[in-house]
């Protein structure tokens, strides 16, 4: 029970049940949220004791104040597929056990961000989020050829589940689509087909991006899958701006974007701004290092030298490395008593093909680090560590590496403020600064 809160003036408890709100029994959190929207609430609840009480609730709208011991209020749909490019399946044994479960579950699609494939889903599912309003819907698509996608997919029913996209087409609904591209599978004339089959949907489809298969040292027995080179990404690139220019013409928004994996490993440089439509698709490694750029420049328009000194160090993927770097030299340049050095990490534990900052784990850090000029902290960015934690990927944290590194650690948000507030900011007693920093959450039984 949240402190002050209607339930708690209830006299709810821990360990009480829900049966029905306003004479329905709930399935979820989205079945709550919606039989609460109301000025008049009637709700049964079972006691610890068999009792039940009937509640004439006034609650005008508000949150009752009531904590579910699981957020969605019944469990998370896991996934039926079997996906050629999964990366769950390229992960080494012995991890946490959660690291292995696929959830492909819509309402996590609509709280979290998570992106889904509709194959477990039903016609009483989609209902519920047109019933519910639930937006945006995020859509694993990754082809509109229904044969392939059930090849990519190896689930048969994969071809058929694209028909649901049209139904939340009709009622409105805001969708975010994502292709994993493979080379040699749903590429070239694939991909052709799949942006135009999906602009259709504009503008209840809002986004479509693309991002590169990772491909970890993990594979035996998969599906034989290449990596990209540079030249196929400058392909890959070519094709998507033509799509973009065409459909900015057509419908007002660029559409289709490319990760930022592929202008990297192309060597070319990142779009303006503008091309990105609001940055949709940040989370799919879209625009990152473009929006990182000008928050950047703009936080730095308006500073002026302190005068401070300080020797400190960053580090980061090989993949955004050298973008990272020109980021610091423009600190550099107009602090100059800052020395910080770049840090490069080689994945040796997912295999040096992965080359992106989210996935290096601790141990490759300290390893990597041992012995380098780190000054007087290192910073490493928040997309390192668990949600909400301070655990990395191999269940190292934050404490082992400082211990073993000798140096204290900044987890450092992920914007282009964040970061120049981090570079700059004064340090306490610890050594740790005072700014730009993530605040891990506080979690609880």
């Amino acid at each position: 029970m949240e402190p002050g809160s209607i339930a708690e003036e209830l006299a709810l408890e821990p360990g009480d049940v829900v049966l029905t709100i306003n004479g329905e029994e709930l399935e979820d959190v989205f079945d709550y949220r919606y039989q609460i929207d109301s000025p008049m609430v009637l709700m049964v609840v079972q006691k610890a004791n068999g009792e039940e009480w009937e509640l004439d609730i006034e609650n005008e709208y508000q949150d009752l104040g009531i904590v579910f011991e699981n957020s969605l209020m019944s469990e998370y749909r896991s996934c039926s597929n079997k996906c050629i490019f999964c990366f769950i399946d390229q992960m080494p044994p012995g991890m946490r056990k959660t690291l292995y479960f696929k959830d492909d579950d819509s309402r996590l699609s609509f709280l979290q961000g998570n992106y889904i494939t509709l194959t477990n889903m039903k016609d009483k599912d989609i209902d519920r989020i047109i019933r519910f309003h639930l937006s945006p819907i995020n859509i694993s698509v990754h082809t509109t050829d229904p044969e392939l996608r059930c090849k990519m997919l190896n689930n048969r029913f994969a071809g058929r589940a694209l028909k649901m996209i049209d139904r939340l087409c009709q009622a409105g609904t805001p969708m975010n689509g994502q292709i994993v591209l493979c080379k040699g599978v749903n590429d070239g004339e694939q991909l052709e087909r799949t942006i135009g089959d999906l602009a259709r949907y504009i503008p209840a489809m809002e986004s479509l991006s693309v991002v590169p298969v990772g491909l970890t040292r993990f594979r035996d027995g998969l599906y034989p899958l290449e990596p990209f080179t540079s030249q196929d990404a400058q392909k890959v690139i070519a094709q998507i701006e033509s799509w973009q220019e065409r459909l900015f013409r057509e419908h007002g928004t660029h559409f289709v974007h490319a990760s930022d994996e592929f202008y990297l490993l192309a060597g070319q440089e990142m779009p303006e701004g503008e091309r990105y439509d609001g940055y949709i698709q940040l989370e799919n490694g879209v625009g990152m290092l473009r929006l990182l750029e000008e928050e950047v420049r703009e936080d730095l328009k308006d500073r002026q030298d302190d005068g401070r000194t300080e020797e400190l160090s960053v580090a980061t993927g090989l993949l955004p490395a050298g973008h990272l770097q020109r980021m610091i030299d423009l600190v550099a340049e107009r602090f100059p008593g800052r020395k910080i050095h770049l840090y490069p990490v080689t994945n040796q534990f997912f295999g040096e093909r992965i080359t992106v900052a989210g996935l290096l784990t601790g141990q490759d850090i300290i390893r990597q680090l041992k012995g380098k000029m780190l000054g007087s902290r290192l910073l490493l960015p928040v997309c390192m560590f668990r949600s909400g934690e301070e655990v990395f990927l191999d269940d190292t944290t934050r404490t082992d590496v400082e211990k073993a590194l000798q140096v204290p650690v900044d987890i450092v948000k992920s914007s282009g403020h964040d970061l120049v507030g981090a570079l700059l900011a004064p340090v306490d007693r610890e050594g740790r600064a005072e700014h730009g920093l993530y605040e891990p959450k506080k979690i609880g039984l």
